[in-house]
């Protein structure tokens, strides 16, 4: 008797922290949202397009990115006053310039059906759960000075050749400002297969009630190989389907 009573209390404790945990991951994910602009105001953000300049390998090269409700996405890219995709998404068919060629080809099925989940103009953490997503609290860690919650979101698995793949991306919330600095992920396909990507986020600035971070700085396994820089962005805006289809007749 004594050994079941012991068991329950084990039971009901683990029970216990598991749902002071799921709180405190909503009460972070319920500030950021607040901080940023408000949960409907989110809710709303029909679609967005972003200009501002990118620096890779010395250069510096205009980008336009494109995004729409629900997971619309193109990002293009100017070299030599040639337009370069990298890459599209349409909802159902993803694509991209061929650097060699300069002409558009698509992404394998399996790439096409990963980016529906990927390419989603809303926040992950809205309505995580609802998602099918799952967030939890993994304690705190100090990016670049800056003490951060670190919650690990496990989306939806993608597939890698013809198998599911756990999809985890650990997020970095400022403990002091309440909002994202960093993420953290692993490679699951592709030539940075294996190799340890980070997206830091800085420079949160208002754009018609949301803020949003204008410089972006992308890491693999600790080096720095792109980063970005809004100069302008607008909300809501008219953008046609046709922007994101594949160009047929190539």
């Amino acid at each position: 008797m004594k050994m079941t009573r012991l068991f329950l209390v084990a039971i009901m404790a683990c029970f216990s922290l598991a749902t002071a945990q799921a709180q405190t991951v909503d009460e972070i994910v319920d500030k950021y949202l607040a901080q940023t602009g408000g949960k409907d105001k989110w809710m709303a953000l029909k679609s967005v397009k972003m200009m501002g300049k990118a620096k890779a390998q010395g250069m510096d090269i205009p980008v336009t990115m494109y995004t729409k409700a629900p997971n619309k996405m193109k990002m293009v890219i100017a070299i030599q006053g040639k337009e370069i995709v990298q890459p599209a998404f349409d909802g159902t068919t993803a694509w991209s310039t061929n650097f060699m060629t300069m002409k558009p080809e698509k992404m394998t099925s399996e790439q096409s059906e990963n980016m529906k989940d990927a390419a989603q103009i809303q926040d992950p953490f809205i309505n995580y759960k609802e998602k099918g997503y799952k967030a939890e609290l993994d304690g705190k860690e100090t990016i670049e000075g800056t003490e951060c919650h670190k919650i690990k979101l496990t989306r939806k698995p993608i597939k890698v050749e013809g198998k599911d793949e756990e999809n985890v991306t650990y997020y970095f919330f400022s403990v002091a400002d309440n909002v994202p600095i960093l993420t953290r992920s692993t490679m699951k396909e592709g030539q940075g297969k294996g190799m340890v990507q980070e997206i830091s986020m800085s420079d949160y600035q208002e754009v018609n009630g949301l803020f949003m971070p204008f410089t972006i700085t992308q890491k693999m396994n600790g080096q720095a190989v792109f980063s970005m820089t809004a100069e302008k962005f607008e909300t809501n805006v008219e953008i046609d389907d046709k922007m994101f289809a594949y160009p047929e007749g190539n």
